[in-house]
C-alpha cells in the first residue's frame, strides 16, 4: 500500500454513492460546491442493486402474472402463461444496469470526483481512502456520511441459497417450492405476497401483532392475504434454523414458552437492520449515535459534529430511499448556506403488494392517542367504477380527521393505483387541508381517485356509492 504525502483540500467529502450519496453530491455540485464521492462497491446503493428496483421488478411481474386471468374476462384469450426465473433475473439486471449507467453519467456530468474504496475518519477534517493498492488522505470542509444499513440475521442462523435476507434474495436462481417470511416490514409484505403469485407456497410469520397500518388497513390486508391463501402467525420469536438436505425447518417461541416449528425449502429474514457504520473511525469523532448506532441528525442533516452530515439509513428513522433522497439534498444546501431544513412527520409509505398500500400522516387509532378527537370516511373499492372495469376491486380508501377543525390527519389506501395517488394525500396533509379541501373539487370519472372522494364524502354521510347505515330500532318490549 502507497500512503500519499500530502493531503487533498476539498470542499465537500460523500462516503457512499445510494440515493442520498448521489442526490447530494449531485445538488451540491449544482450549487457549485467540489465533491469528491466515495463508494466501495456500485454507484446506486443497495436500494438500486439489492433492493427498491429488484424488489418491485419482482411484484410487478407477480402482478402482471396473477392478473393474466383477467384478460379473458375481456375476450382477450391468453394461452397458459408459464413464469421463467432465470427470464425475470435477467429482467431486472438490465433495468438495474440501465439504472446505474444514468447514474454514471450524472456524476461524471456534474463533474463529481468519483472514488472507488474504502473511507475512515482521521479527524474532524481529515478523511483517508484505501482504495486496496493506495492510500489518500483528504481534508474536507464539509463530509457527508451516507453507508446505508445492512439486514439484520439471527446469531445462530448463516447465510446460505436457503436461507437469505432482502439482500441475498436476489441470489436465487429458481423460484422457491416454499417459502417462510420472517418480517412485518414492507419488504415482507411484498416479498411474501410476490412469491406466493409466482406460485411457492408462502408462510408468512410475524414478531408483532400487525404490520403498524391502520386498523382498516390491517383487517383488510389479511383478508387479502388469507384469500392469496398465505398463512400468517402473529407475535412468534425466531429461535432457530436448522438446514438439511433440500429443506430448512425453522423453530419459533410463541408465548414465551411454546415452540412452534415450520419446514420449508426457502426462508427469508426480514426483521430488522443495523447502520454500516463499522470502521468509519466515529467514535474518535464522537459522533451522537442511538442504542442501535444509528447516526443521531437533526433537520439539515447534520450530526453532533457540525461539519459532518449523514443521511439515509445509517441515520435514525425509518429506512425508505426517498428519506434519504430529502436528507442528502438537504445536507447539501445547508453546506452551500441555504437555510434548508426537513420534516419527516409526513412521509409517504408505500408497499408494492397486489394490491398495493400506501399510506401519510396519522392512523385513526394514532390520532386518538393523540388527544384528537377523530371522525373518519371510509369507501371500499369495490364500489368504484375504474378499479371494476381493471377487475382490480379489493381495497379501501380511508380518511382521518379531527372532528373539531375537519382538518384531514391522516390518509390510508389499499388498492389499485394507490403508490401514484399518495402523493395528492401527503399535499393536502402539508397544506393542512380541511374536508371540504377534499370534497369540493371536481373529480374525474370514471377514474381511482374517486375512491377518495367516497370516503371523505362519507364521514358526513354523504357518499353516494355507500349503502345508508342501518338503524337500530328501539326495542318496544
Amino acid at each position: 500500500m502507497v500512503v500519499g504525502d500530502f493531503a487533498t483540500k476539498r470542499q465537500l467529502v460523500i462516503i457512499g454513492g445510494g440515493p442520498g450519496g448521489y442526490h447530494a453530491a449531485i445538488r451540491a455540485a449544482q450549487l457549485g460546491l467540489e465533491v469528491t464521492l466515495i463508494e466501495k462497491e456500485k454507484l446506486g446503493g443497495v436500494c438500486l442493486h439489492k433492493g427498491c428496483i429488484p424488489s418491485k421488478s419482482l411484484t410487478l411481474t407477480a402482478a402482471n402474472y396473477s392478473g393474466l386471468s383477467q384478460y379473458k374476462h375481456m375476450g382477450i384469450s391468453v394461452p397458459e402463461a408459464t413464469f421463467e426465473y432465470e427470464t425475470f433475473t435477467n429482467y431486472y439486471s438490465s433495468v438495474v444496469t440501465g439504472l446505474q449507467k444514468g447514474v454514471e453519467s450524472l456524476i461524471k456530468a456534474n463533474k463529481i470526483e468519483h472514488l472507488t474504496g474504502s473511507a475512515s475518519f482521521m479527524s474532524g477534517e481529515r478523511i483517508g481512502i484505501d482504495s486496496g493498492h493506495h492510500f489518500e488522505m483528504y481534508e474536507f470542509e464539509h463530509a457527508l456520511i451516507a453507508t446505508g444499513s445492512s439486514p439484520l440475521l439471527p446469531k445462530e442462523a448463516k447465510l446460505s441459497n436457503r436461507v437469505m435476507t432482502p439482500h441475498t434474495l436476489w441470489e436465487l436462481h429458481e423460484l422457491p417450492k416454499s417459502m417462510v417470511v420472517y418480517g412485518d416490514d414492507y419488504f415482507a409484505l411484498e416479498a411474501a405476497m410476490a412469491y406466493k403469485q409466482l406460485g411457492s407456497e408462502v408462510t408468512l410469520i410475524t414478531p408483532a401483532d400487525g404490520f403498524s397500518f391502520d386498523s382498516s388497513i390491517e383487517k383488510e390486508l389479511l383478508r387479502v392475504l388469507k384469500k392469496n391463501k398465505i398463512k400468517v402467525f402473529k407475535t412468534h420469536g425466531w429461535e432457530s434454523a436448522e438446514e438439511s438436505e433440500g429443506s430448512v425447518t425453522i423453530t419459533f417461541t410463541k408465548d414465551a414458552d411454546e415452540k412452534v416449528s415450520f419446514e420449508s425449502t426457502h426462508v427469508l429474514y426480514a426483521a430488522g437492520y443495523s447502520p454500516n457504520v463499522d470502521g468509519l473511525g466515529l467514535e474518535a469523532l464522537h459522533i451522537e449515535r442511538d442504542d442501535n448506532g444509528f447516526i443521531i441528525v437533526n433537520e439539515h442533516s447534520q450530526t453532533s459534529v457540525s461539519n459532518i452530515y449523514a443521511a439515509g439509513d445509517c441515520t435514525i428513522g425509518m429506512k425508505l430511499a426517498s428519506k434519504a433522497i430529502k436528507q442528502g439534498k438537504t445536507a447539501a444546501e445547508h453546506m452551500a448556506g441555504q437555510s434548508t431544513a426537513y420534516n419527516l412527520s409526513l412521509v409517504p409509505y408505500v408497499v408494492h403488494t397486489n394490491p398495493p398500500i400506501a399510506t401519510v400522516g396519522l392512523t385513526e387509532e394514532k390520532a386518538m392517542d393523540e388527544g384528537y378527537e377523530v371522525k373518519t370516511g371510509q369507501f371500499s373499492m369495490s364500489g368504484n367504477g375504474s378499479a371494476s372495469i381493471l377487475g382490480q376491486k379489493e381495497g379501501l380508501a380511508k380518511m382521518v380527521m379531527d372532528a373539531k377543525t375537519d382538518v384531514i390527519l391522516g390518509i390510508h389506501m389499499m388498492g389499485a393505483g394507490a403508490v401514484e395517488m399518495i402523493q395528492a394525500g401527503t399535499y393536502a396533509l402539508e397544506m393542512v387541508a380541511r374536508e371540504e379541501d377534499l370534497a369540493y373539487p371536481v373529480y374525474a370519472h370514471p377514474a381511482l381517485n374517486e375512491g377518495w372522494l367516497e370516503a371523505i364524502e362519507s364521514a358526513s354521510g354523504k357518499a353516494i356509492h355507500v349503502p345508508p347505515a342501518r338503524k337500530k330500532e328501539k326495542s318496544t318490549v
